[in-house]
């Protein structure tokens, strides 16, 4: 499955299947939010939700691959990531991107 953020692929036509996307809501674990909540007193990277962050893009981006498939696509275009705040130490991301057929 190709994957690409823009509106096309370079040396391929392609006709569109729609659009297909992914979705996942991550937290962390009690301790690690209290443990991360004093890192912002000092400052710095909080590692525990950048690993959330790029695990819940993981999921997302499986999940709309796995939509497309199912679509018969063979690549996505203008993937797109979108994430929010769902509550303290929680997020949702979502990918999306329109699948499409080589022809």
């Amino acid at each position: 499955m190709i994957l690409v953020n823009t509106d096309y692929i370079t040396g391929k036509n392609f006709e569109m299947l729609g659009l297909v996307k992914g979705s996942t809501i991550q937290s962390k674990h009690a301790g690690k939010d209290i443990m991360q909540s004093f890192k912002t007193i000092v400052g710095g990277e909080l590692k525990a939700y950048t690993e959330m962050m790029n695990e819940a893009r993981a999921i997302a981006t499986k999940r709309m691959v796995a939509e497309a498939e199912a679509l018969g696509a063979d690549a996505i275009v203008n993937v797109r990531y979108a994430s929010s705040a769902i509550m303290q130490g929680a997020a949702e991301v979502m990918a999306y991107g329109t699948a499409v057929k080589f022809v």
